[in-house]
């Protein structure tokens, strides 16, 4: 059962860290190295749909043919997934599958939120626009019921080095601003970037029986690239405005600290009154992530070296672990179709680490 009420499952951002920060930060690092160990790796599931049926009614043609071709084409893909074994449709969307999982999880996931569906940033409360179109609650003002909590695990957050940057904003709106900030000019090079390559893929339109399937991926991706690159922008505007704001969830803290115990010493060591984790008499503890029971030798040196509790050094470990998903979808009850981003970020950031984190 998930632990959240009703009202809060309609919109919400859940973020899921996945790697801490490198320390000390890396300062030969490259600006636009596409992994920088220097930041937070954090998994973002958007429920941004206010699920008011009148506003996607309200969509312009050109929006509902957007959505009939996406649909459409998405069909298409399905269906070549279903095709005989060893046609060519089926070897093209295998491919196609072993593709997706090597486009960065930030991309697919930002690709995937539809700004038509979510708040509006143009409501009277902000720049004037009438307020007729979202039902209100007698005791809800406008801004309030816009708003979208960001639920985070505190812990993981209260552990990392200080930011340096707005000591105003909390960590995990700084945290998914500066993703933002990152994807947003990186999205817009790549829309533009796959669109000039398309037509360079006229001539395999000789081909016969099989479609111009270098043509179709270009679009794909250059289309894939503005979703994201939008998103990015709509994201940042909500931020601008004020509509999300930070809520802690001591229930995923608790999730964490069963996977990693190494969290839930820290706590205690940092509070006296630090809760225990009830998970861990729920879950199973991956054991992979511990020495034979003890903290990874990163806390442990932090631990026994005075002076060192808020500066040490650190080894980039995976903060959680396949095992962890399905009961993070149990807790917030998200539909099983959630798992597999989980599961390609998890694989992805491993990767990214060198595959060295235990599973």
């Amino acid at each position: 059962m998930s632990v959240l009420p009703k009202a809060m499952r309609t919109m919400r951002i859940i973020a899921l860290p996945l790697v801490r920060p490198k320390v000390p930060p890396d300062q030969g690092l490259k600006p636009h190295a596409v992994f920088n160990p220097n930041r937070m790796l954090i998994f973002y599931h958007f429920d941004l749909s206010q699920g008011n049926s009148v506003k996607s009614q309200d969509q312009s043609s050109i929006k509902r043919a957007v959505k009939w071709a996406s649909t459409k084409a998405a069909d298409l893909w399905a269906g070549f997934g279903k095709a005989p074994e060893g046609s060519w449709k089926l070897k093209t969307y295998e491919l196609g599958e072993r593709i997706v999982d090597r486009i960065d999880f930030e991309e697919l996931t930002l690709k995937g939120v539809d700004p038509s569906l979510g708040p509006s940033i143009t409501h009277a409360e902000i720049t004037g626009q009438e307020a007729n179109e979202v039902n209100f609650s007698e005791k809800q003002s406008p801004r309030e019921a816009l708003r979208i909590p960001l639920i985070y695990p505190p812990s993981i957050y209260a552990s990392l080095p200080p930011m340096g940057v707005d000591e105003v904003s909390h960590p995990s709106i700084v945290h998914l601003r500066t993703l933002l900030a990152s994807r947003e000019p990186r999205h817009r090079r790549g829309f533009w970037m796959w669109m000039a390559i398309a037509p360079l893929t006229a001539p395999f339109i000789i081909v016969p029986v099989i479609p111009n399937l270098p043509f179709f991926f270009c679009v794909w991706r250059s289309w894939s690239h503005y979703r994201a690159y939008r998103t990015s922008q709509y994201l940042s505007s909500l931020l601008d405005h004020g509509l999300i704001a930070p809520e802690p969830s001591p229930a995923l803290d608790e999730l964490y600290a069963s996977y990693v115990p190494s969290l839930s010493n820290i706590e205690s060591l940092r509070s006296p009154t630090a809760p225990s984790p009830k998970f861990a008499t729920q879950l199973p503890v991956d054991a992979s992530s511990t020495n034979n029971g003890c903290p990874p030798d990163d806390v442990t040196a932090s631990l026994s070296q005075p002076g060192t509790s808020h500066v040490h050094k650190t080894s980039q470990r995976l903060l959680l672990t396949r095992k962890a998903i399905p009961h993070i979808l149990q807790l917030f009850g998200l539909p099983q179709s959630s798992a597999a981003d989980m599961y390609r970020a998890v694989e992805q950031v491993r990767g990214r680490l060198g595959g060295t984190s235990g599973r």
